[in-house]
């Protein structure tokens, strides 16, 4: 059987702001994709993922290809169905190749109207946001087992 190779769009890098400033600096060319609650958006293994909310139950596949193509290429869209009734459950997941298709999806059809809903649309993976742990002795977390003694030493098991 011969292999078949396909090549994949991949995204520039992105540039990030110095660790030092806390708001992106316009001199960067790029700045890291975000949500609408600004949290940081990133990437699946094989695409950009979008969520599209508040998708009416008759909507088809071809409604959704024709809104959402015309942002970019389209590598899959999914559409799950609820099992009693068979209409859509009202979400959908549309999923691009490359970053500015996807920022085109999210800043052009957040908003519109499908079949007389308003649809809301946003990138389904979030980086989630640093937090500071707490250390204890030796540098280990500590937070888990604050408050908590350890277990006997003699379990009344015996060995025999």
């Amino acid at each position: 059987m011969a292999a078949t190779t396909t090549e994949m769009d991949i995204d520039p890098p992105l540039t990030s702001p110095p660790p030092s400033s806390k708001a992106p600096t316009q001199n960067s060319t790029r700045s890291e994709p975000r949500t609408s609650t600004g949290a940081v958006a990133v990437r699946s293994i094989e695409g950009w993922i979008i969520t599209v909310t508040n998708v009416h139950e008759e909507a088809s596949e071809e409604d959704l290809q024709e809104l959402f193509g015309e942002y970019g290429e389209i590598i899959s869209l999914q559409m799950p169905l609820d099992r009693r009734t068979g209409y859509v459950k009202g979400y959908v997941f549309v999923e691009y190749a490359t970053l500015s298709s996807a920022e085109a999806a999210v800043a052009g059809a957040n908003g519109t109207k499908l079949l007389d809903q308003t649809i809301s649309v946003d990138f389904a993976f979030v980086r989630p946001p640093p937090t500071k742990k707490e250390t204890g002795v030796k540098g280990r977390a500590s937070a888990g087992r604050k408050g908590r003694s350890r277990s006997p030493e003699g379990d009344g098991v015996k060995d025999e």
